[in-house]
């Protein structure tokens, strides 16, 4: 009688505080991994927690929300890729390929959605896109480049020769180096190749290049991305126009690029993730990809890297930074 008593006791607190059974819904956690934090990838992460909060899924209320950047190193990557499978969340974001691959080796059970991976399958952690299996779903930024090898041309029509600066050690970059050196021979460009395994060796990869290419483009590659302005010391001082894959590195001094929003595509990811907490089983759901490109323009940048961009170009751009 005493128990029952002290049971209708707690109930009627619990009515009088007006707490309802919605209150005591489990939080649910999330756990975010980058490669490295540059604005695009920040962008995707940013966008996640956007739309989770859209949801309902609010971080110090219902959600716990974990983060760790591995600062572009794979073997940090690696630890933090083990520290969030011990932890046991609910779903384990990785964003870029490189922490993709490090979070799917390490777990088969906790479902992890990866975003802005290149070449899914190419990085091996899927090996069909319209039925992934397992505990693995996510979307996909591989990049057009037979547009943007044209996009190449009508900034720079005169240009020859290429270059491409990539980290040999992401897979995504391996991929779009492959796609590169097969579209861009066909508008009449020769490839050359400079490497950086880490972004202190941006700078040197792009002193290389001076006096070998007509233009450098730089494909959505962490490494390099991490360190761009690198890059774009060297259009200016040597007259080279650089080109990216990543429209946030306009900003940052490319003449151009034609890409996707990256917040667009953490938003999309972030879609995923409030499907799988509310039940959906990742490995049933396709990998998603962007189809949407928009054309983002640096006046001034083109102006520095000696460029003059055409008016019809202009006009055909979102954004124009003057």
């Amino acid at each position: 009688m005493k128990s029952m008593r002290i049971g209708l006791a707690v109930l009627s607190t619990v009515v009088s505080l007006g707490i309802t059974g919605s209150a005591f819904a489990a939080e649910k956690h999330v756990a975010i991994t980058q490669i490295v934090e540059h604005p695009a990838l920040d962008a995707v992460r940013k966008g996640v927690k956007d739309v989770l909060a859209e949801a309902g899924y609010i971080e110090g209320k219902n959600l716990k929300w974990s983060f760790e950047s591995a600062q572009g190193n794979a073997a940090t990557a690696a630890q933090i890729a083990k520290k969030f499978v011990g932890d046991a969340p609910d779903v384990i974001v990785a964003i870029a390929t490189p922490s993709a691959q490090t979070v799917i080796a390490n777990t088969k059970t906790i479902p992890v959605v990866f975003s802005a991976v290149t070449d899914p399958i190419g990085a091996k952690l899927i090996s069909n896109m319209m039925k992934p299996g397992k505990n693995v779903t996510g979307v996909t930024d591989m990049t057009p480049i037979a547009a943007h090898m044209a996009l190449v041309k009508r900034v720079v029509p005169n240009a020859k020769r290429l270059g491409v600066i990539t980290n040999p050690g992401e897979a995504n970059s391996v991929s779009l180096v492959k796609l590169i050196e097969a579209e861009a021979p066909k508008i009449g460009m020769s490839v050359t190749v400079a490497s950086a395994t880490k972004s202190g060796e941006v700078l040197a990869a792009a002193r290389s290049l001076v006096g070998k290419v007509d233009a450098i483009y730089i494909p959505t590659d962490n490494t390099v991305i991490s360190a761009f302005e690198a890059v774009v010391k060297v259009g200016n001082d040597a007259d080279i126009p650089v080109l990216a894959g990543d429209t946030d590195s306009v900003k940052r001094g490319a003449v151009a690029a034609a890409g996707f929003n990256y917040y667009d595509i953490g938003r999309q990811t972030g879609h995923m993730v409030v499907k799988i907490l509310k039940g959906a089983k990742p490995g049933s759901m396709a990998i998603e990809g962007v189809a949407k490109t928009d054309l983002y323009l640096n006046l001034k940048s083109a102006k520095s890297q000696k460029v003059t961009l055409s008016k019809k170009l202009i006009s055909e751009a979102k954004e124009v930074i003057r």
